[in-house]
């Protein structure tokens, strides 16, 4: 057997998914274990969704589509854009992917040369710096903090921009924070980025879960933008591997090719079932549950303070919490490694994100219902005394 390709070990390990494994093993063994660890909505698809993946399903629906996705579906995700997030998208300029990570593979590859370094913040969502090395660049990581609601600043590119960095990959809202871009700060990073010719590639996952104030899409600002984003949180379709990239239009005829011989194309009967979403009476279970996600962040922000896990910034999406534990540890992974097997709490260390903070913080997830997350409430109590 020949060696392993020396990628394989550059890759950033994802602890949430060995987390996951240690809480599934001890549920196996009748513990009762309550999960703030993986970020998985606990809503499923809705029922007028499964209605039409069966009706599909029936009439035999599920051989190839285009490798850029059916046209229906990509008018409906451009008209959502257009709708919903401020910005007007031809739907020419929309591909269907298995998924975000799909998105991902697709616009890394079209732009990323051997070599090419790429800005990213830390903290930031692990599995990112794997589809930038996938393509054969370097994740370059930013410490940042705070007062910068976590973000890459335009402050930041100045600073850090060298001769082998070509662009940049942000996320907002952010996982692992929940906290979004404020607009004047994205529009000055984006200024710095085309003052050097680089690209922007966008994850706007967590664009549809908001709180705090009606979100823009980064393309509201700048046209020239690859938008990466999915099914899978908002639209609560997490198995369905489905997602989609925005890119512009000169770059769609190589991103289409690279789809074809890579994917062929994104699941034909959820691509099907997915133009449901958007219909209006669907649009409406789906805002509900937002509510849903802000009445528990408004639960457990206070909750969480009082127990002396400090939020630095209050994430105004997604539905994650990124706290700080200093006042009770300066060790992450013990600190996540004792909540869970002490007290039936499975959250994430900071490591898992970016080395900055990763010794004082920890990721908590509120995709889970209200009750539950009262239960963990009370069990962090009892943990920490």
């Amino acid at each position: 057997m020949s060696r392993l390709a020396k990628r394989t070990e550059q890759v950033t390990p994802f602890y949430a998914v060995e987390l996951f494994k240690q809480a599934s093993a001890l549920q196996a063994q009748g513990r009762d274990i309550i999960s703030l660890g993986i970020g998985e909505p606990d809503f499923t698809a809705p029922a007028q969704v499964l209605e039409t993946l069966n009706r599909a399903a029936g009439a035999g629906l599920s051989g190839y589509t285009s490798p850029a996705g059916l046209p229906l579906l990509r008018d409906a995700i451009a008209h959502y854009y257009t709708t919903t997030f401020g910005a007007p998208v031809d739907p020419a300029r929309v591909v269907v992917t298995s998924g975000a990570s799909g998105a991902l593979l697709l616009a890394t590859m079209a732009v990323i040369n051997p070599g090419d370094e790429v800005l990213m913040p830390d903290p930031s969502y692990p599995a990112n710096q794997n589809f930038i090395m996938a393509a054969g660049g370097a994740p370059k990581l930013i410490p940042s903090g705070a007062e910068q609601r976590f973000h890459l600043s335009a402050q930041d590119v100045r600073e850090h921009w060298g001769p082998a960095t070509r662009g940049v990959l942000i996320a907002s809202p952010s996982n692992p924070t929940g906290a979004s871009m404020a607009r004047e700060d994205l529009k000055a990073l984006i200024a710095e980025v085309r003052s050097r010719g680089g690209f922007i590639i966008m994850d706007e996952i967590y664009l549809g879960l908001y709180y705090d104030a009606m979100p823009q899409s980064a393309l509201a600002l700048d046209d020239d933008l690859i938008i990466i984003n999915s099914f899978s949180k908002y639209f609560h379709m997490t198995g369905w591997r489905l997602g989609w990239l925005i890119a512009p239009a000169d770059m769609i005829p190589a991103i289409e090719k690279l789809a074809a011989s890579l994917a062929i194309c994104a699941p034909s009967l959820a691509q099907h079932a997915a133009i449901t979403c958007f219909e209006p009476d669907v649009i409406q279970i789906y805002e509900h549950r937002r509510l849903s996600f802000k009445q528990r962040r408004d639960y457990l922000l206070p909750e969480l303070e009082r127990l002396g896990l400090r939020v630095p910034v209050v994430p105004d999406g997604a539905f994650y919490i990124y706290t700080d534990i200093s006042e009770h540890s300066l060790d992450s992974d013990a600190f996540s490694h004792r909540l869970l097997h002490e007290a039936g709490v499975a959250a994430v260390a900071g490591r898992d994100f970016g080395p900055a903070h990763a010794a004082h913080t920890l990721r908590l997830s509120y995709a889970t219902g209200l009750d539950r997350l009262q239960e963990a409430v009370e069990r962090l109590r009892r943990f920490l005394g």
